[in-house]
């Protein structure tokens, strides 16, 4: 299954006891500022030998001093090589990455700078401080704003070459001030209601709309860089709404040519579009999941199916293990009781952190080299899992997703599992869960 894509890629299937290869402790190279990430082979995945703790896990001894309790672990080659596929099958239009919603909750400067190595020639953000805070981190090129508000610091963007979504006459005007201020035209990209009923502006504002920028284009102020919209319905491949959101957009393109401008760069394509509907690619297209290694199409197609791998794995350590008898309720509401006696693992992670209590009784872990499923109700700090008989130990690493190549689940197996999509369940991971980076060089872990 390609979905218009000239390259095929297996797909990982992964299931109940399947192998895995379990990360080791986080521990620094000599002579380095920064985060790395080792790992440990896993021999198998049964009851460890008597006398001895199941292979690829913590023995229980304590931790180095500092090794965090969970963390976000994020492969920055895996970003690189998405985009580079994304560049591969956008063709002859450029690739803006979206690192918004701090990078899909990956990190929007290193996923940015990540992105650009990648072969991306432009960053795309939702509001004017992510711009500006890229801007600050030193993100070099093209960065575009889109979801701006009248209280938003318009002087400072278009000083710092930010370029704006308008939407409506307002943000036209808003951007005529602030180039007088800053002495520097504003550079604009005009945004169409094509069928989404979101931003933009419907058929009847559009050529009000374009009349305003056309005359502050002429007096200097503004410079008209793009046209866009965005689709309603791009991940469900075939649907009749994303020709027509097509044929308008063409139509207002045209409307706008024949208002006197001559945008450079006309766009429309999500991730779903970008890799399924190559009419709407124009001459740029704006993935942010597939940017992240994710599936925008999870049932027609998985990442590894659409040349994609998973970026970001989430892992916590094991804060308590005992044995219950069975009857015993677990956490609030008591919505588990034990089948029979049985060991319990606590794991501190919860909705603090972005693990979706939706997902109670119903979210996969990887412990002790096995699925697990949530044991009632996720608590705001902290979750159980029951691992029956399996050896277990305070310390012992757990999977909550990853890219499936060691068994353990993805983002979209606990989207699935919280009837939401895999974007809501990468961005939600909070500021509590420190990210650490593999796979090049960055600022930092944060």
């Amino acid at each position: 299954m390609t979905f218009g894509i000239p390259r095929e890629a297996e797909s990982v299937e992964t299931g109940h006891g399947a192998a895995v290869t379990t990360m080791a402790d986080v521990r620094p190279p000599a002579g380095s500022g920064r985060t790395a990430v080792g790992h440990t082979p896993a021999a198998s995945t049964g009851p460890a030998p008597a006398g001895g703790s199941a292979p690829g896990r913590h023995s229980g001894e304590p931790h180095r001093p500092g090794t965090p309790h969970a963390q976000a672990r994020i492969d920055l080659a895996a970003i690189r090589a998405n985009v580079g596929r994304l560049c591969e099958v956008a063709g002859s239009a450029e690739v803006m990455a979206v690192v918004k919603a701090d990078g899909y909750g990956h990190g929007m400067v290193e996923a940015a700078r990540a992105a650009l190595a990648g072969g991306a020639t432009w960053i795309g953000v939702a509001g004017m401080r992510e711009a500006l805070a890229l801007r600050a981190a030193g993100v070099p090129g093209r960065l575009l704003a889109w979801l701006l508000t009248p209280g938003d610091d318009w002087n400072a963007a278009v000083a710092s070459g930010v370029e704006l979504s308008a939407g409506a006459d307002w943000a036209v005007r808003a951007a005529i001030r602030a180039a007088h201020a800053v002495g520097r035209p504003a550079r604009l990209h005009l945004e169409v209601e094509t069928g989404l009923g979101r931003g933009g502006a419907c058929p009847g504002d559009w050529p009000g709309l374009l009349d305003t920028a056309a005359r502050a284009e002429a007096a200097g102020s503004v410079h008209v860089v793009g046209v866009w919209s965005h689709l309603a319905r791009a991940d469900e491949p075939g649907h009749p709404g994303c020709d027509r959101q097509v044929a308008h957009f063409r139509s207002a393109v045209a409307r706008a040519r024949r208002a006197g401008l001559t945008p450079e760069v006309l766009h429309l394509s999500n991730s779903a579009a970008t890799l399924t509907l190559p009419e709407a690619r124009f001459d740029l297209v704006r993935p942010g999941l597939a940017v992240y290694g994710l599936s925008p199409v999870p049932d027609r197609a998985g990442p590894a199916e659409l040349g994609l791998q998973p970026a970001m794995s989430l892992t916590a350590r094991l804060a308590s293990v005992k044995r219950v008898p069975a009857g015993h309720g677990v956490s609030y509401g008591h919505r588990y009781r034990t089948a029979r006696e049985t060991t319990l693992g606590l794991v501190p992670l919860g909705y603090a952190d972005g693990v979706p209590r939706h997902a109670s009784q119903a979210g996969p872990v990887l412990a002790a080299g096995r699925r697990h499923t949530v044991a009632g109700t996720v608590c705001m700090d902290q979750f159980v899992l029951d691992l029956g008989d399996v050896p277990a130990a305070p310390g012992d690493e757990v999977v909550l997703f990853g890219p499936g190549d060691r068994g353990e689940p993805g983002a979209q197996d606990w989207a699935r599992a919280a009837h939401t999509i895999s974007h809501e369940i990468v961005t939600r991971i909070g500021a509590r869960v420190p990210r650490t980076y593999t796979g090049g060089t960055v600022s930092g872990a944060r």
